[in-house]
This record gives structure tokens, C-alpha cells and sequence, in this order.
């Protein structure tokens, strides 16, 4: 039988789990309200004391009323949706690779989950030199056919610049859970389906994807949500390409951050973050209320 732990006195317990209140009050509640309060008012430009005045819904009717904010959901739609499609299509194949156990496959392994531990700025800052279109391999490329990569000028390469870029961070985390997924699928059953004469796409689409579908559904709410509103996707598009060129990458999060803190339009981009946090809720909603039916834990 287990033992319970019991305090002799309240305060004990209490201030072993002040630390922990505390920076949940700092950093989530007192942030949370704080933007409540600024998307129905009009903050003062540079903060301070200044006069706050409220105004009810007209944050939300400005940023509803501009066409550029509409651009920027349609933009960070896209994103979202085919970085996580591409990030865990590869993680999928690595995977599948690894759990087969190729040769070589516990040293690459080792390699393929390094991308996730590396800061999104980094990675950044490290696709924006690789994919440069004036130095390096692509130099050469554009030399053939001037212009053929320049992410600099075409908003359509910016895009694809900063899908792969976050594809390639979140591969390494995908791939973590994906093998683990795999590595508790029995043997017998792949092993009677290779005897049965099916192949590796057969049997990865009738025992493995099946089976590994609880941390498919995983992973597509956790990638989604972080392509929508994570560090990462702020990180990699500031260092990438700042949101150009022509506002081609302005996606929705990053919009936001430059309302705020370029634009000094709190207010704004509290109502904006209001709209982004309302969207992550329906989006998580119709996953768990229609693509979760189709999963079936064991």
C-alpha cells in the first residue's frame, strides 16, 4: 500500500508551490487579461500612465475591415497547413526507415532528432545563408537561370524558404514520437504481413498508419498549433525573410509582433491575438470533434 505524504502545517505545502503560482500568475494570467483588457480599449502608444480609453468592439471592426489582416490569415492558413503536412510526411518516411532497421539507422537516429534542439532564430539564420541567392550553390543555380531562386524578390520562394525551414525544425521532434509509435507495434503482425507477400508501402498503410494513428492525431494538433502561434514560426520568419517581401510571409503571429512592438498598436494586436486564439480554439474543436473519430487507441 502506498504511503501518503501529510503536512503537519498549511504553510508547508504552500510555499513549495508558491514558485510555481507565482510564475503562473506572471506569465500567463496577468499577460491573458492584460490583452483582454488592451483589444477593448485604446492603449497609449509608449505605455505609461497615459489616458486609456475604452472603445469597445472598434479594435476588432478596424482589423476585421483591413484587407491586408485577411491576407495575412489566408497566408498563415497556408503555412500551417503544408509545413505540418511536409514536416510529418518526412518524419514519417525517417521513421519508417529507422524502424526497420537499415543499416546505419541507430546512427541516423542520432542525427535526425538534433534539428528540434536547435533555436528557431538559428535555424533562421542558417537557411536565409544556405538558400542565399548570391553566394553558394544557389549562385550557381541563378548563373544557369537568372532569377530562378531569389526569395529576396518572389514571395512565392520566400514561402517555400520559410515552410522548409520549419519543416526541417520540427522533422527531429515528429520523429521522436513516430518511432517510438512504431517500435510498440508487434513484430508478428509485420511479420505476417511480409509473409503474406505485402510490401513496405502495404504494410505501412494497412498495420502502421492505423495503428500509429493516436500519435498521428498527437502530433497534427501540437504541429498546427505551433505553426500558428509558436516561437518557432515567429523566430524562423523574422530571420528568413521579416514578413516580405511585399508582406508575402506576414504571416498571422508575426503580424502581430509587429503591430505591437513596431507599430507601438497594443491595442490592435491584442484584438488580433484575441481573433488567433479564437481561431486555434475552432481548429482544435474540429480536429477532436471530426478526425479524432477516426482514431482508435488500443
Amino acid at each position: 500500500m502506498n504511503k501518503r505524504a501529510v503536512f503537519k502545517s498549511w504553510w508547508l505545502p504552500v510555499l513549495f508551490a508558491l514558485p510555481q503560482l507565482l510564475l503562473i500568475l506572471f506569465f500567463f494570467y496577468w499577460p491573458a487579461i492584460s490583452v483582454f483588457n488592451w483589444a477593448f480599449t485604446l492603449e497609449p502608444a509608449f505605455g505609461g500612465a497615459g489616458e486609456r480609453l475604452f472603445v469597445g468592439f472598434d479594435n476588432f471592426r478596424e482589423v476585421f475591415a483591413d484587407s491586408e489582416y485577411w491576407r495575412s490569415v489566408s497566408l498563415s492558413l497556408f503555412f500551417a497547413f503544408t509545413a505540418t503536412g511536409l514536416s510529418m510526411f518526412i518524419a514519417f518516411i525517417l521513421a519508417i526507415c529507422v524502424d526497420r532497421q537499415l543499416k546505419g539507422s541507430s546512427l541516423f537516429r542520432f542525427f535526425y532528432i538534433w534539428p528540434y534542439a536547435i533555436a528557431a532564430p538559428a535555424v533562421g539564420l542558417a537557411f536565409r545563408f544556405i538558400f542565399a541567392p548570391e553566394s553558394g550553390l544557389i549562385a550557381v543555380v541563378n548563373t544557369w537561370s537568372p532569377d530562378l531562386w531569389n526569395p529576396a524578390k518572389y514571395g512565392s520562394h520566400a514561402m517555400i524558404l520559410v515552410i522548409i525551414c520549419f519543416a526541417w525544425k520540427w522533422i527531429g521532434y515528429n520523429f521522436i514520437f513516430m518511432t517510438a509509435g512504431l517500435q510498440s507495434i508487434p513484430r508478428s503482425l509485420l511479420e505476417a504481413s511480409s509473409m503474406d507477400g505485402s510490401g513496405p508501402v502495404r504494410r505501412a498503410l494497412d498495420i502502421q498508419i492505423p495503428l500509429l494513428a493516436p500519435t498521428l492525431f498527437f502530433l497534427l494538433v501540437l504541429n498546427l498549433t505551433e505553426s500558428f502561434v509558436g516561437p518557432d514560426t515567429y523566430g524562423i520568419v523574422d530571420l528568413t525573410t521579416e514578413g516580405g517581401p511585399n508582406k508575402a510571409t506576414d504571416v498571422m503571429v508575426y503580424r502581430i509582433v509587429s503591430e505591437a512592438f513596431r507599430g507601438l498598436n497594443y491595442s490592435g494586436a491584442a484584438a488580433q491575438s484575441l481573433v488567433l486564439i479564437g481561431l486555434i480554439m475552432v481548429f482544435t474543436f474540429i480536429q477532436f470533434r471530426f478526425v479524432e473519430r477516426r482514431v482508435h487507441y488500443k
